[in-house]
């Protein structure tokens, strides 16, 4: 039986029509992600089948006793919870069940015969209960989720007041995960989550979340990793694809295929037929001609289908920029810091001509601060920043500042990108042919900057920066509030082979636009550590993955070391094979202070193979070589000292 099914669902938001006859069902367990373009409805859906809107017709039924959970992109909570309030208050049911335990405890020893049975059989079923809500350690719970969600301990006790848009969203998500819902319902939820928190969500929802997932994301790898099915919302109709986001992806490009070879063919019908209609419109054919103009028109309505809009392919004639100076950046010594908190420092960087920055972290790591200090519009703390020769930037800002609200899509174009002919104004074809190309077609080149949605806006920006004759780009957060095939058709924009083809920084959490665009990525850890990685996402993902395995596997070995060593500390230590001379120094020393200081070193020794195996320290070069030479240090002054220790102890037998 379907945990949910959906029957010829219809919703309108005005007079426009948003769902049209949705129809499909999803089992108990599945994980489906819901695609489309913005203002194809998937959030009108979620919001549907939660509960909160009313279909105009149809139906959308949840089985009965299903608990159904929605992540709201605009949650509420009550005045003065903390963040750890926020996520606890997902064990609410589960509270209520330990005190009507605790009541019921307390009326056993006062009662007896068959009202204890009763008592007793009750207090069973809500000891399950309780097992089923979680159990008794629920704080750990609580703990691991915040902390995948980004936060760390000084932020739990973080009243609702001060929090700001993005961690409300991210406590919400986590009192919602927490609850665990026979049916998830998720829109958009790694808006607001850095890198580590999206995979931290992804390896949730596949590995511990067992309920039945639907997920509006435009974060492809989530998609690929999470969902078995992809249900896709197009106007006039609803598209389901087996698989994960990558097999849908070359399933519905066959499936265009097939729809471009039958539009064509829809097409010549229908011009052979007008042709005949033309012809004989007002001869001795005339009532033959008007009864095929009739039949043409029934079969234009109810039989044709539009051009696939995704058979487009992007042709970008883009504007020559002028050429940079072999390096573009270089920066040494480069530090700045946040509120007493380091940002970078010590930084040292060249970038050359053509190079593909990707700049990754935690939110509030200073990711962008740090192009901003590259590109000049920030002051470093310390260091120097050195812009090459004939260096032309467009920088794409998470704020967008300056814009003529009241220009049209094509006239803003026009105002921003460069003649392709040298001329100092483009043409309005040239700008209208940019903005087809941004996935602007018909009427939409023609809206005002002021109607545009934010992620339609960022697409117009995007398109003038690239075709504006720049030479760098820098490009903070610019798939923020696109859909996927506004992020698939910036990723052709970027490659030099379709697009641009100079010089970028990319700051960005979306791991498929870093693979597709970037050659090498600078990494900062949020508390001062910047580390360079040759290779795109995957090539640091990779990396990092064989250090984890590296620092498991040594962590491992120091705990059977640690086992096989004398669980005495006293124990009197081999004698050596080989003599070793005792330094003067060592001779004079009392045996109290020689068996001290040796315990001092072993304690320390022990300390660093511990940081050693931290990922936040094994995967900073800086930090690990530190550790490292103070590691070998120890123990070239640790042989002599156990070497008079064995010395002195085999004269005393």
């Amino acid at each position: 039986m379907p945990l949910l099914a959906l029957t010829n669902v219809t919703y309108s938001i005005g007079i426009r029509r948003v769902l049209d006859g949705v129809t499909f069902s999803v089992e108990p367990g599945e994980r489906v992600g819901l695609v489309g373009r913005n203002g194809a409805g998937k959030s009108t859906l979620l919001r549907l089948i939660a509960g909160e809107f009313a279909a105009e017709s149809g139906e959308a039924i949840v089985q009965r006793g299903a608990r159904v959970g929605y992540l709201a992109q605009d949650p509420k909570f009550e005045p003065g919870m903390t963040v750890f309030d926020i996520a606890e208050s997902a064990f609410a049911e589960l509270h209520a069940a330990h005190e009507q335990m605790h009541e019921l405890a307390h009326r056993m020893g006062e009662t007896s015969g068959d009202e204890l049975e009763r008592i007793m059989k009750r207090y069973e079923r809500l000891e399950g209960e309780v097992q089923r809500l979680g159990g008794y350690a629920v704080e750990h719970r609580i703990k691991e989720t915040l902390h995948g969600l980004g936060f760390v301990d000084e932020q739990f006790e973080l009243p609702v007041s001060a929090l700001s848009g993005g961690q409300r969203s991210r406590a919400a998500l986590a009192r919602l995960l927490l609850e665990n819902p026979d049916l998830l319902l998720l829109d958009e939820p790694t808006n607001h989550l850095d890198i580590d928190g999206r995979q931290w969500l992804e390896n949730f929802l596949a590995e511990q979340f067992k309920g039945t997932v639907i997920v509006v994301s435009h974060d492809r790898y989530l998609l690929d990793r999470v969902v078995h099915r992809i249900i896709e919302l197009e106007p006039g109709r609803v598209s389901t694809y087996p698989g994960n986001y990558a097999k849908f992806r070359e399933l519905r490009a066959e499936r265009k295929v097939v729809e471009q070879r039958v539009y064509e063919k829809q097409q010549d019908r229908i011009r052979s037929e007008q042709r005949f209609i033309d012809r004989y419109r007002a001869g001795q054919r005339a009532r033959q001609a008007q009864g095929r103009l009739s039949r043409l028109e029934r079969y234009i309505d109810n039989e044709t289908i539009d051009r696939p809009m995704e058979m487009d392919v992007m042709r970008l004639n883009l504007p020559k920029a002028p050429r940079t100076g072999d390096i573009v950046f270089s920066a040494e010594g480069l530090s700045k810091a946040y509120d007493g908190r380091p940002l970078f420092h010590d930084l040292e960087i060249s970038i050359g001509r053509g190079e593909r920055i990707g700049i990754i972290g935690p939110n509030g790591s200073g990711k962008s601060t740090l192009a901003k200090c590259l590109i000049g519009e920030m002051n470093p703390d310390s260091g120097k920043v050195r812009i090459g020769s004939n260096v032309s930037i467009g920088h794409f800002s998470q704020l967008h500042e300056g814009l003529d609200l009241n220009l049209t899509v094509w006239e803003y174009l026009q105002s921003v990108i460069l003649s392709i002919d040298g001329g100092r104004r483009a043409s309005e074809q040239q700008a209208r042919d940019l903005a087809g190309a941004f996935l602007f077609s018909g009427d939409d080149q023609d809206k005002v900057l002021r109607v545009l949605s934010g992620g339609e806006r960022s697409r117009v920006i995007l398109a003038g920066l690239v075709a504006g004759g720049h030479n760098v780009l820098v490009l903070d957060e610019p798939t923020n509030h696109f859909d996927i095939p506004s992020s698939e058709r910036l990723e052709a924009a970027l490659n030099p082979e379709t697009g641009f083809d100079g010089t970028m920084l990319l700051i960005s959490h979306d791991r498929a636009l870093l693979d597709a665009c970037v050659d090498r990525i600078i990494a900062l850890d949020g508390q001062g550590e910047v580390r360079q990685v040759a290779g795109n996402y995957t090539a640091w993902k990779e990396l990092r993955q064989r250090e984890t395995a590296a620092a498991a596997q040594a962590k491992a070995q120091a705990a059977e070391r640690k086992r096989e060593q004398p669980v005495a500390p006293a124990a009197k230590p081999k004698k050596p094979e080989k003599a070793a001379p005792s330094g003067g120094a060592l001779t004079k020393m009392s045996m109290s202070k020689l068996e001290t200081r040796i315990e001092e070193i072993e304690k320390r020794i022990r300390a660093i193979d511990e940081s050693l195996m931290d990922v936040r320290v094994h995967t900073d070069g800086r930090k690990t070589k530190k550790l490292s030479d103070e590691r070998a240090a120890l123990a070239a002054e640790l042989e002599p000292l156990e070497f008079e220790w064995s010395r002195r102890a085999d004269e005393t037998e």
